[in-house]
């Protein structure tokens, strides 16, 4: 799996924005990268070399073939993954919330989906708290290639075909307070899934892909966002 996916990227014409995005990122490490489940198979390809990087990936028996290709291909994993009630200590997502915490703290990078577990595209609380407890910036990202194939999963995983065009877009970065509580929480939550949808829709464009009709109405949002005072948007 880790040759194919390194054969696909390498094969693939690839654009970013912002264009500088690695500039921008490098004075903002460590960070935490967020995404899609399902769009998740060619980020550990966004890591240079000087970076130091982990990845949350759950305990699940599938997704041991996540765990191996990620390490072949250089990324450590923290294995466990965000649950709702108890199962959230069951299957690992307690443990899993300290690690990512530890080695942001000891200057990793951590990358995690940013999805509700089986609920697709909704964000969910986890990234939002190892941001509040590490005081280190989420950064949202997507990526799209022109070539796919859309598994018949939860979560539509985007089977990735080489010779395409691939497109990387990064969000403008979500900052949480220490002492963040409830309302600030579900405010900056909200705006993590704002940045996605709107990545991803300007990613999918990017590669010539019509932007689905939530996309469409992520961007005509974001929009309608940007009339907001910045200061205004960071206080929900």
């Amino acid at each position: 799996m880790a040759s194919y996916l390194r054969f696909v990227w390498r094969t693939q014409r690839v654009v970013m924005e912002p264009a500088n995005l690695y500039e921008l990122a490098d004075a903002q490490l460590p960070m935490i990268l967020t995404f899609w489940h399902g769009q998740h198979f060619l980020t550990p390809f966004l890591v240079k070399p000087y970076h130091r990087a982990r990845v949350m990936i759950s305990r699940s028996a599938d997704a041991d073939v996540n765990a191996i290709a990620a390490e072949a291909l250089g990324i450590g994993t923290v294995r466990g993954s965000g649950a709702q009630g108890r199962d959230f200590r069951t299957k690992g997502g307690f443990n899993a919330t300290l690690e990512m915490i530890r080695h942001l703290g000891e200057g990793t990078n951590v990358a995690m989906t940013a999805d509700v577990p089986k609920i697709s595209r909704v964000a969910g609380l986890g990234v939002v708290t190892i941001a509040k407890h590490s005081g280190r910036p989420i950064y949202p990202v997507a990526i799209a290639t022109s070539r796919r194939v859309l598994a018949r999963s939860w979560d539509r995983a985007a089977i990735h075909l080489p010779f395409g065009r691939a497109a990387v877009v990064a969000g403008d970065g979500v900052r949480v307070a220490a002492d963040a509580g409830p309302e600030e929480l579900e405010a900056a939550r909200h705006e993590v899934q704002r940045q996605l949808e709107v990545a991803t829709a300007r990613a999918e464009e990017l590669v010539g892909r019509p932007p689905s009709a939530r996309a469409a109405g992520a961007a005509a949002a974001s929009a309608a966002a940007g009339a907001i005072p910045s200061a205004e948007r960071r206080n929900g």
